[in-house]
């Protein structure tokens, strides 16, 4: 039934609840999985080679890339190895996350996309708004969001 299941992090507890499901389902469908982190592009990147000439700002880059491998490979690399599960890709992209997930959904086929969702209500919501709200809106297949256990619904 799925080909193919993009899993979304931002390496929140949701997250790592949610990559679970990704994880379960992947095995049962024998699914490819698509590990996906989106990092927030810089407000400007030009004001970085202001404060910090151009070989620095490449070194920050490059520091911060080896610390997304090392968080992937201690959340879900190590725990898929362990599990005996080897069809998987992982993805470090840099931008908007809804944008950025549709993208890869739509890039890698993708047939599910698994994301844990923090439930922001109230002002929260209005302010940041909701990654997931605006996946499920645009995605060009189903998307599963996974809360916590234990987190009660409340009317906003």
């Amino acid at each position: 039934m799925f080909k193919t299941i993009l899993f979304c992090t931002d390496f929140s507890e949701s997250a790592h609840w949610a990559f679970t499901y990704a994880l379960n389902l992947s095995k049962i469908h024998g699914s490819r999985l698509l590990i996906l982190h989106v990092t927030p592009e810089p407000v400007h990147p030009e004001q970085l080679s202001i404060y910090l000439p151009p070989e620095k700002v490449e070194d920050l880059r490059t520091a911060q890339k080896q610390g997304l491998e090392r968080e992937l490979k201690t959340h879900y690399l190590q725990r898929m190895d362990l599990e005996g599960f080897h069809e998987y890709q992982v993805l470090i992209k840099e931008g908007e996350a809804f944008y950025e997930i549709i993208q890869a959904a739509r890039q890698g086929a993708a047939d599910l996309i698994v994301l844990g969702t923090h439930g922001r209500t109230g002002l929260d919501h209005v302010f940041f708004g909701s990654t997931a709200e605006r996946v499920v809106r645009q995605a060009p297949c189903p998307v599963m969001t996974v809360r916590l256990p234990g987190k009660r619904f409340t009317m906003a």
